[in-house]
């Protein structure tokens, strides 16, 4: 068990990438959650609200990542904690895979976008909020790892552009996303097939985020 004195912040875009955590991470008094929303400006914004009052020991920053590394299969747990030696250990024991991360503006929808971004990069996964929380954990010297799981791999394009149906916050407009939906029936299946794989992927990330937090 690390840190029990102190508390590790572990961050998420998104409700889906937390929920499947064990009860015993959300119970322990030494585990804080934080839910950002997605993108730059959502967790910038939450992570700072957060250590206003609080200082902990460790910051994770966590959730999908789209693939970029062709080698990387859906619900492989990936990481980046160069500043932290112990967690990368601890990770790499657990069964998760060191790796390059790109933050970008906006979700890489189809496999060519993934392809440029990979071949402009190097990264093997794109997210949308690592860069700015580790900018943030830098200026308050605060250790941060990146632990992230692929939730759809660099060889495979998303049904549908999520990137139309965001608000100005970022969140997902789901009026806009169903409307689309019933304009193009024949995305269901492939929408739903999407939600198994995630829901697949967020238990894979738990299982590793279990063991290094509570092992």
């Amino acid at each position: 068990m690390i840190y029990p004195r102190q508390p590790v912040l572990i961050c998420f875009a998104l409700d889906e990438e937390a929920e499947p955590l064990p009860w015993k991470v959300w119970g322990w008094r030494a585990i804080k959650i934080l839910v950002t929303g997605i993108g730059r400006k959502n967790a910038e914004k939450s992570v700072r609200d957060f250590l206003a009052d609080h200082t902990p020991k460790l910051v994770l920053t966590c959730g999908f990542a789209g693939g970029l590394n062709p080698e990387l299969a859906g619900g492989t747990v990936i990481f980046s904690a160069a500043d932290h030696s112990e967690m990368a250990q601890k990770l790499t024991a657990a069964g998760a895979r060191p790796a390059r991360f790109h933050c970008a503006e906006r979700i890489a929808t189809t496999a060519a976008e993934k392809q440029e971004l990979r071949r402009a990069t190097g990264a093997d996964a794109v997210e949308m909020e690592s860069e700015v929380i580790h900018a943030v954990c830098r200026e308050r010297g605060i250790p941060c790892a990146t632990i992230r799981v692929i939730s759809d791999p660099a060889d495979e394009d998303l049904p549908l552009d999520f990137n139309q149906f965001a608000k100005p916050d970022q969140s997902l407009a789901y009026g806009k996303l169903a409307l689309a939906i019933v304009k193009s029936p024949g995305k269901i299946f492939a929408l739903l097939r999407l939600q198994r794989r995630c829901r697949f992927a967020a238990g894979r990330l738990a299982g590793i985020l279990a063991k290094v937090i509570l092992e």
